[in-house]
């Protein structure tokens, strides 16, 4: 269960650190500078000009920190989505090749079982590791010891069920992630409109800018957190799905290319 723990915690480590640095980096030399020149460029035009509607920028919508700790966890679990898909794509390479060369007629009796179960262990590692190797092997085992086809059909079931199980378990972290973006999110919502609420006074004498840029802080934290939810919980559902049709097409190459072979006598 825990064969990819150590590199799988290395690299989800270094794509959060490369996340953070690239992140804040970016926000450092080009967000903050870029939305700090817009909003006095529009306070000078406000100014000058009472009636003027003041112009959006993207810069402005994603300067506050809740905006950049939310793009940070975004490219962290994206980093993380791809790590899997590496998994899934690697293992459905094993899907479009022949592990069991088995000719049409041929019978697998149950002595032949270790034969061919030393095919598979001749494997390296790397691929030995595998779902698909796995559960050729383990239906091959069973049936040496049982000399029962149902249960060789019933070990490959169990095996692929539990790969499902433990494929969606190891998502948590990532749906961990996508609640806790619009969380962040909402965050920023109530800083926002607690900083406007503490200038309430000034907007009453007529200086409505630091309630404005206060209130923008509160919807715009939202609304990039809601936007990058919906992408992430997308993305996940996606992979999701690859990794289900990983395990029933696993047991069903399996059913395919190497159960139906197998004879008691």
């Amino acid at each position: 269960m825990f064969r990819h723990f150590p590199a799988e915690f290395v690299y989800q480590s270094f794509a959060l650190i490369f996340s953070v640095i690239l992140v804040h980096g970016a926000y450092v030399t080009v967000v903050r500078p870029n939305a700090e020149a817009h909003l006095a460029e529009q306070r000078a035009l406000v100014a000058k000009q009472p009636d003027a509607v003041a112009e959006t920028s993207i810069y402005v919508i994603l300067k506050d920190y809740e905006q950049e700790a939310e793009i940070i966890l975004m490219l962290w679990a994206l980093a993380i989505l791809g790590y899997k898909w590496a998994d899934v794509v690697r293992e459905r390479g094993l899907l479009e090749s022949d592990l069991m060369p088995l000719a049409e007629g041929i019978k697998i009796l149950p002595e032949d079982a270790r034969r061919y179960a030393k095919l598979l262990e001749a494997l390296k590692p790397s691929l030995r590791n595998l779902l698909l190797p796995r559960a050729l092997f383990q239906s091959l085992l069973r049936f040496e010891t049982s000399r029962s086809v149902q249960d060789a059909a019933s070990a490959t079931s169990a095996l692929c069920q539990n790969e499902g199980d433990r494929l969606d378990s190891e998502l948590a972290q990532i749906r961990y992630i996508a609640w806790a973006i619009p969380s962040i999110g909402f965050i920023g919502t109530v800083r926002g409109i607690g900083n406007a609420m503490e200038l309430a006074h000034r907007a009453v004498q007529g200086d409505i800018t630091g309630v404005t840029e206060n209130l923008g802080t509160a919807f715009n934290s939202t609304l990039v957190a809601l936007l990058l939810a919906v992408v992430l919980m997308f993305l996940v559902h996606q992979l999701q799905l690859a990794q289900e049709r990983l395990a029933l097409d696993t047991e069903t190459y399996v059913n395919d290319r190497l159960i139906r072979h197998m004879r008691t006598s």
